[in-house]
């Protein structure tokens, strides 16, 4: 079984004359999918479907070894085609075989990373799915034209933080089996998936405006562009980052907590590269203070709420901005700081509305399982 990658793009485009092609961050919309694709070790082909010479050539320029152009026919390139006949034409030319995966993805999706295809079709195989689709959770009240209120209880209004929300379509892309697709001649069948990706992958990419929304985001996310060079000063969380979040106590009632000897070495690591290190956290305890002193920290700041705040004094009193300091935090009291620094990150298991923020670095380990090492180790790969 090998797995497909099939990404449409036509010339044609009423809103944004080469849409595909205009670039966004430096480099034509299109590589951004085709870069994530290539970076994606769970993909094996990608099949770039066109009827454009100027999308082939910047194709090609790239060099992309997984990619290859399929010439879609000028009937399935029209502005009234569906994307479902430019699949199935390529399926019946080309004839894959049925267990394949047949992965749709789109263009105009730049913001999915490589980790998001291979999470995605580890997620469409252990749930024995027939089909898989992308969404995002929208927390807004939606309403329909006769004044009934569709997903929640206007005389109970919850607040924020205790809305599920509203899973949406994104669109960004689908896995289906090339069985599956030739069969029900759509990109959805039968058990379906749903792997969600962060808020701000519903963008769109319709109109000029939109392109400045994109850009912002862009310029935050994973893959796209690290700012680690500019990076001076390193800070972490303790509780949920250092620590697993567990509260611990003796039979005395003492008070204890569990620290990673591997993120001890994360320390030491960023300071024999010349970064400064500290903590800022909302507890304030003095075990926290023993751990800081026997990593020789430079700063630690406890019982902090604002912790943005904090963060300002700190780059105020080492004359540098807060696009020279790197952060990693968890949970919703870290959300104003990881929004303003140069870097932010979070461990895997973080708060949801922490993974959602734009171009945070979402790291693959756990809170007290040595993650602050992994990105400490991360901060120092992309500085070199």
């Amino acid at each position: 079984m090998s797995t497909i990658a099939f990404v449409p793009v036509r010339c044609g485009s009423k809103s944004i004359p080469f849409k595909n092609i205009k670039p966004l961050h430096g480099r034509p919309l299109v590589f951004w999918t085709l870069q994530a694709l290539q970076q994606a070790e769970k993909i094996d082909r990608i099949v770039v479907a066109t009827d454009c010479d100027e999308i082939i050539d910047t194709v090609k320029n790239y060099g992309f070894n997984k990619t290859e152009i399929y010439n879609r026919s000028t009937e399935n390139a029209a502005d009234e085609s569906s994307t479902e006949s430019v699949m199935l034409e390529y399926l019946s030319k080309h004839k894959p075989d049925n267990n394949d995966l047949f992965i749709l993805v789109q263009a105009t999706s730049p913001f999915t990373q490589a980790t998001d295809f291979n999470r995605a079709i580890d997620q469409y195989i252990n749930t024995n799915a027939d089909s898989l689709l992308t969404c995002c959770r929208i927390k807004r009240f939606f309403w329909s034209a006769d004044g009934t209120a569709l997903n929640y209880n206007y005389q109970q209004r919850p607040r924020r933080q205790d809305f599920s929300g509203t899973l949406v379509e994104n669109g960004a892309f689908y896995i289906s089996s090339v069985k599956n697709i030739t069969e029900s001649k759509n990109r959805l069948s039968g058990k379906i998936s749903i792997y969600e990706m962060p808020e701000y992958t519903f963008t769109e990419l319709d109109e000029p405006e939109d392109w400045k929304i994109a850009e912002h985001i862009m310029q935050k996310l994973p893959g796209n562009i690290y700012n680690t060079k500019q990076i001076k000063i390193v800070l972490s969380d303790i509780d949920g980052v250092l620590t697993d979040a567990g509260m611990y106590y003796s039979e005395n009632g003492d008070e204890l907590k569990k620290f990673s000897t591997y993120d001890g070495m994360g320390f030491k690591l960023l300071q024999q590269s010349g970064l400064k290190t500290g903590l800022i956290t909302q507890e304030d305890r003095q075990l926290n203070k023993r751990r800081a002193e026997k990593l020789k920290l430079d700063f630690l700041y406890q019982g902090i709420d604002n912790k943005l705040a904090i963060a300002k004094e700190i780059c105020q009193q080492e004359n540098i901005s807060l696009n020279e300091v790197a952060y990693i935090g968890d949970d919703i009291n870290d959300f104003e700081l990881l929004s303003h620094v140069g870097v932010a990150a979070c461990p895997a298991n973080a708060a949801s509305k922490i993974k959602s923020i734009p171009g945070i670095v979402q790291l693959s380990t756990a809170g007290g399982s040595g993650v602050f090492r992994e990105f400490a180790e991360f901060i120092l790969k992309h500085k070199q």
